[in-house]
């Protein structure tokens, strides 16, 4: 058995974490400050609902709690496409 921090969710939605941060940087660069604020709110927190959704008692409570950070990411990605 891995341990949690293994887990490949939580390395992805960090590796994303790391990306959106370093993508607000050149927002911000460019003087898209909303953009990059609201942004960073959104991919940032992708992760933090993802840890706490492993954090769960079961199967199914990871089922549920992991419809967050999906509704989120596909907000984020809703967004992106406009």
């Amino acid at each position: 058995m891995s341990k949690l921090s293994d887990s490949p969710i939580r390395i992805k939605s960090f590796q994303f974490a790391c990306n959106i941060v370093l993508y607000c940087d050149d927002l911000k660069k460019n003087n898209d400050f909303e953009l990059a604020s609201q942004l960073l709110k959104s991919g940032t927190s992708i992760g933090a609902n993802t840890r706490e959704a492993q954090r769960g008692v079961s199967t199914k409570d990871l089922r549920i709690s992991l419809g967050l950070p999906l509704k989120k990411l596909m907000k984020l990605c809703i967004g992106w496409t406009f």
